[in-house]
């Protein structure tokens, strides 16, 4: 069976206008009585049930009324426009024609008043609004819920409702764009030193063992025979798992200065947009802080939702604070890689030397414009030139004889 729709909450009313006009009409009757003047019997009965009989009346005509927001999609990218509609419906008793409701929509902050549209008369029963809004900066936003508001002609009292459950949740994605390469060679300054290409996966084929099934492991890697068996779905493990794809590295350290989150949202979108620019040619790992271990987006780009909702909720973690100091990814555990590794830091990073000697392969350094010394990313000695941009910043190619300053310069954002 399906659930019954919740009940439109009680309205809440505000009726201080109403009041005032009755107690005048209370204070005038009684004039009226004190010096026996008899026309001011009228407008003093007249003032004291309108004070009374307003309120009533806009609190049963907002009784079972309500208006819901619905959004067409639960993601959404940076900037780019999001629709929706609201649903208005009022409740069994309209206001004739007089008084409004009024729709109050805090995403888009527009108020649209409906008179005739939900008119007891003359309008129907419901209404729909259109509404569109875009997103400046990527997350996790919590929508409060529209707010609809009916009042008298005299705005004497006015009713508000707002839909049972609270607001919505919507996803905020990074912005992506195409990676700017910046040297002739383009990508093949991230070749192994054998000579193949980081951005193709190694076509490994020594079988490793055997190891429970993960999301987004392409068909060619499942032991059907296990599966055949009942034993459920089991990968092959291969001996070079990924070593030869190139790794995306996000450092979410930030110094403790104001306008610190536009670096960290600036080395999500460029983190984003290498992931995306690799994964469709050949796959790559990304390695978010707080993992252990990498995620692997093939050229299918099964994996690549996922990692991409992780990427919109990535926080920034202050550096230079009192007491324990943040830590940076786990690299540890990515000693013996021959892929290269693109390390994406939203601030300058002290002994990034040590960090990168882990690996095997080519290093690329991608930092944001803002936090570059002189034309370079701070803690590189020596001139040295750009080999790609994105999303607002610069990666710089750490080929031999390139060494890093211990530690590196740190620059306060104003």
């Amino acid at each position: 069976m399906r659930p019954a729709p919740a009940a439109p909450p009680a309205p809440r009313l505000s009726a201080a206008r109403a009041a005032a006009v009755a107690v005048c009409g209370c204070l005038l009757g009684l004039v009226a009585f004190i010096f026996d003047a008899a026309p001011l019997f009228v407008p003093a009965v007249g003032m004291a049930l309108l004070g009374v009989l307003a309120p009533a009346w806009v609190w049963l005509a907002a009784r079972g009324a309500v208006a819901e927001r619905r959004l067409d999609a639960e993601r959404v990218v940076e900037l780019e426009p999001l629709e929706g509609r609201i649903a208005v419906r009022r409740g069994w008793l309209g206001l004739g024609g007089w008084g409004s409701f009024r729709v109050t929509d805090p995403l888009t902050g527009t108020a649209v008043e409906l008179r005739d549209q939900l008119s007891l008369l003359r309008g129907g029963r419901g209404a729909a609004l259109r509404v569109v809004a875009r997103f400046e900066r990527r997350g996790l936003h919590r929508l409060a819920p529209p707010v609809l508001t009916v009042a008298d002609p005299l705005e004497l009292a006015h009713a508000q409702t707002a839909p049972a459950g609270g607001g919505q949740e919507l996803l905020v994605l990074p912005a992506t764009e195409p990676v700017r390469w910046l040297r002739a060679d383009r990508a093949r300054g991230l070749r192994l030193p054998d000579g193949r290409d980081g951005s193709e996966a190694l076509a490994a084929v020594d079988l490793d063992g055997l190891r429970p099934y993960r999301p987004g492991t392409p068909a060619s890697r499942i032991h059907w025979p296990a599966l055949a068996r009942g034993a459920g779905l089991i990968e092959r493990r291969l001996q070079a798992d990924g070593d030869s794809r190139p790794l995306v590295v996000l450092d979410s350290r930030l110094p403790a200065a104001s306008g610190a989150g536009a670096l960290l949202d600036a080395a999500v979108r460029a983190a984003a947009s290498l992931v995306l620019e690799l994964a469709r040619g050949g796959g790559c790992g990304l390695l978010l802080p707080g993992e252990l271990r990498a995620t692997v987006v093939d050229r299918d780009l099964i994996a690549w939702p996922a990692a991409y909702a992780r990427l919109a909720v990535v926080e920034g973690a202050v550096t230079g604070t009192s007491g324990d100091r943040a830590r940076g990814p786990a690299l540890a555990g990515m000693r013996g890689r021959s892929g290269a590794i693109i390390y994406v830091a939203a601030s300058p990073v002290q002994r990034l030397g040590a960090l990168l000697a882990t690996a095997g392969g080519p290093a690329v350094l991608v930092v944001p414009d803002d936090v570059l010394v002189a034309g370079r990313p701070p803690g590189v000695r020596g001139p040295i030139k750009p080999a790609l941009a994105v999303s607002g910043c610069q990666g710089y190619l750490l080929g031999a004889g390139r060494s890093l300053d211990r530690p590196a310069v740190q620059r306060t954002v104003a």
